[in-house]
């Protein structure tokens, strides 16, 4: 196999983090979406688990559908209780059937939890005074906690950065080299100082048996002081390259995966934000070039980046 070779060539990193025994990790090291392919456990749910961070990782619909859900299903909650400690502890009520007092208890308990408060139908006994007063509260900390999830959902810094699916093995120069692409794909999100770092890890064989060696792939280059267009990051496959004596099949063979980090300052939060991803061998096409994403408007007076084409690629020979 060729990854038997490197050592030749190459200097391993010990610093990623990631262990070295084949035998003990399943699938890739990091998704694809940036977040470890790791599951924890050992330990009680309520101490791994992180609902803050999880409320601001998720998407809006998911957040937004959790919020709704807890929303109904404590109104209802309430509402049973209401219903439980008797009509009679309730003044104003004026529905006769079962689904519609079971209906308008259900929108008092709305009313009470958002304090809104109506007035038409209000508590008279000790016991729905104190089922009131202890919804009320709970209803101010909860759209208290609501209003702080959505202002660290819109002002947590984040990168905006979006990769290619895809890793290319392209002609580079007299040679060939290791591509990926990436691009800012907000208008108004532009960073500075950006700097990237790739790895490759991969098994090989170390006194007869397989081991999972990591290397820092050097780059042509690793920062750029402005970030708002399109930048192929490219690694030559030289006589430096941990790849130099890779072909198409030994990818498969060696179970590689190149492991992406980018950082830079964004200027709109006025800080330091990163993006992650990985490319496994599967998602590593070789003999194939990047398509330009970006031309020169009608008038020449603009350029235009066309964020679509992020991953578009033709064959070539190498």
């Amino acid at each position: 196999m060729a990854s038997s070779m490197v050592d030749h060539y190459s200097t391993t990193n010990p610093d990623t983090g990631f262990g070295n025994q084949p035998g003990q990790f399943g699938g890739r090291f990091m998704n694809k979406d940036g977040s470890f392919n790791l599951k924890k456990t050992g330990a009680p749910y309520f101490k791994r688990a992180s609902f803050y961070s999880y409320l601001l990782e998720i998407s809006w619909l998911k957040f937004i559908t959790l919020v709704l859900l807890f929303y109904l299903v404590v109104n209802l909650l309430f509402a049973v209780g209401y219903f439980m400690i008797g009509e009679d502890q309730l003044q104003g009520l004026v529905s006769t059937g079962y689904w519609s007092r079971a209906r308008e208890l259900f929108y008092f308990s709305t009313q009470t939890f958002t304090t809104v408060g109506y007035g038409r139908i209000n508590p008279i006994g000790d016991s729905s005074d104190i089922l009131a007063s202890i919804q009320a509260m709970g209803g101010w900390l909860f759209f208290a906690l609501v209003t702080g999830l959505l202002y660290g959902r819109f002002t947590r810094p984040q990168a905006y950065i979006d990769f290619s699916e895809h890793a290319l093995i392209a002609p580079y120069r007299s040679g060939k080299a290791l591509m990926f692409r990436l691009v800012p794909y907000k208008s108004n999100h532009h960073l500075s100082d950006v700097q990237v770092v790739v790895n490759l890890s991969y098994v090989m064989l170390k006194d007869g048996k397989p081991e999972y060696a990591f290397y820092k792939l050097g780059l042509e280059r690793s920062r750029v002081d402005m970030f708002n267009m399109n930048w192929t990051v490219v690694h030559p496959i030289d006589e430096q390259s941990p790849l130099i004596d890779f072909t198409n099949e030994d990818l498969e063979k060696a179970d590689v995966e190149v492991l992406v980090q980018v950082s830079g300052f964004n200027p709109i939060f006025s800080n330091v934000v990163m993006r992650r991803t990985s490319y496994t061998y599967e998602e590593i096409i070789w003999g194939a070039k990047f398509k330009p994403m970006y031309h020169e408007s009608e008038d020449g007076m603009t350029t235009i980046l066309e964020l679509n084409k992020l991953n578009h690629y033709e064959p070539v020979d190498l």
